[in-house]
C-alpha cells in the first residue's frame, strides 16, 4: 500500500444480493491495495444488506451507506463520491466484476501519461451461465464529439482522477446518468483515454434497465435533447451515429 493513491470504488446497491459477493470478491482481489469500496444500499428489499454486512466485518476498506428510501443509481452515487476520500473515483455496480489487476494496471496507465478519465475495454457476461458473451474493445482515446455518438465508455470500467478532473456529480436522471457524466465532463475540454485491455466483466441480467434497447434509444434522445440541450439538427445528427454504433456494436462486433 506504501505510495499508493487511495482509489474510492463507487457502487450502487439494489436488490442485488444474488450477486454482490462476486462483485466484491472481485474488489477484495485486487492487485492494487489501497482502496475503499463505497457501496449505497438503495432500499433494498432483498438480502443485500446483510451479505455486505458480513464483508464488512472482515475488511474495513468496505463501507455501507444506507439511503431511507429507494432514490436510483444517480442519487446513490452521488452519495458516494460526497464521501469518497480518493484521489482516483472508479465505479463497479454491484452485479459487475473486475479482474484482479484492473486497477493496478489503469492507475499506472494514467500516472504514466498523466492521463486524468479512462476506460477500459471489458466482456459480457451471460446472466444464465455467467460465461462470457463477447467482448468489447475501446478507442484509444474520446473527445466529447466523438463520446456523443456511441456509449462504448463502460461505467465499470471508468477510472477518474480528480487531481485533473476536479469534483464532479452526477445529473439526477433515473437512467443514463452514467454516460451523461462523461459527457458533462468531455464537454469541458477534457479527453477520456482507453485501455484495450479487457480488464472488467459486465453481467447482463435479463430484464434489467439497462438491458432494454429500444428503451435505451427514446432515453438517449431525451438525454440529448433536455439534458445535454442539443439543438435539434446537432441532436439528429448525433443521435442517428448513437444508433449505428449501438447496433453495430450490439449486433456485429
Amino acid at each position: 500500500m506504501e505510495n499508493q493513491d487511495l482509489v474510492s470504488i463507487i457502487t450502487p446497491a439494489y436488490n442485488c444480493g444474488q450477486y454482490i459477493s462476486e462483485t466484491i470478491d472481485s474488489v477484495v482481489a485486487q492487485t492494487y491495495f489501497n482502496w475503499e469500496m463505497i457501496i449505497v444500499n438503495d432500499k433494498s428489499t432483498d438480502n443485500t444488506e446483510e451479505v455486505i454486512r458480513k464483508y464488512i466485518k472482515k475488511d474495513s476498506r468496505i463501507k455501507l451507506i444506507n439511503l431511507n428510501e429507494n432514490s436510483g443509481a444517480a442519487f446513490a452515487r452521488n452519495k458516494a463520491l460526497e464521501k469518497a476520500n480518493g484521489r482516483f473515483i472508479a465505479f463497479l455496480d454491484s452485479d459487475d466484476k473486475w479482474k484482479k489487476d484492473k486497477l493496478s494496471k489503469q492507475i499506472d496507465f494514467m500516472l504514466s501519461n498523466n492521463f486524468g478519465f479512462t476506460f477500459t475495454s471489458y466482456e459480457y457476461i451471460k446472466d444464465e451461465k455467467n460465461n462470457k458473451d463477447k467482448i468489447f474493445c475501446v478507442p484509444q482515446s474520446l473527445n466529447y464529439s466523438q463520446a456523443l455518438k456511441n456509449t462504448i465508455i463502460g461505467c465499470l470500467t471508468v477510472v477518474i482522477d480528480k487531481n485533473i478532473i476536479g469534483d464532479f456529480r452526477m445529473p439526477l436522471v433515473r437512467r443514463g446518468q452514467d454516460n451523461l457524466t462523461w459527457l458533462m465532463i468531455l464537454k469541458k475540454g477534457h479527453i477520456a483515454y482507453g485501455l484495450n485491455e479487457s480488464l472488467a466483466e459486465y453481467r447482463r441480467v435479463s430484464g434489467s434497465l439497462s438491458n432494454n434497447k429500444f428503451k435505451a434509444l427514446k432515453r438517449q434522445w431525451s438525454n440529448y435533447r433536455n439534458v445535454i440541450k442539443l439543438p435539434l439538427i446537432k441532436c439528429i445528427y448525433y443521435y442517428l451515429f448513437y444508433v449505428l454504433n449501438n447496433v453495430k456494436k450490439y449486433y456485429f462486433s
